[in-house]
């Protein structure tokens, strides 16, 4: 495995960073999958609870 020190390492990063791309598009797909699981699992998960009167 080939050394790269710090500062080329983070320049890279950084110049990575602002090039465009589908980042936003991602984490607003991942957020909605998330988000979606919760609510499905929230309401399957609702019909089983039981009334104890």
């Amino acid at each position: 495995m080939e050394h790269v020190p710090h500062p080329a390492w983070l320049a890279e990063a950084v110049t990575a960073a602002e090039q465009p791309g589908s980042g936003n598009l991602l984490r607003v797909v991942l957020i909605v999958m998330v988000l979606g699981s919760v609510l499905t699992a929230w309401f399957l998960l609702r019909g089983y609870k039981r009334k104890d009167d």
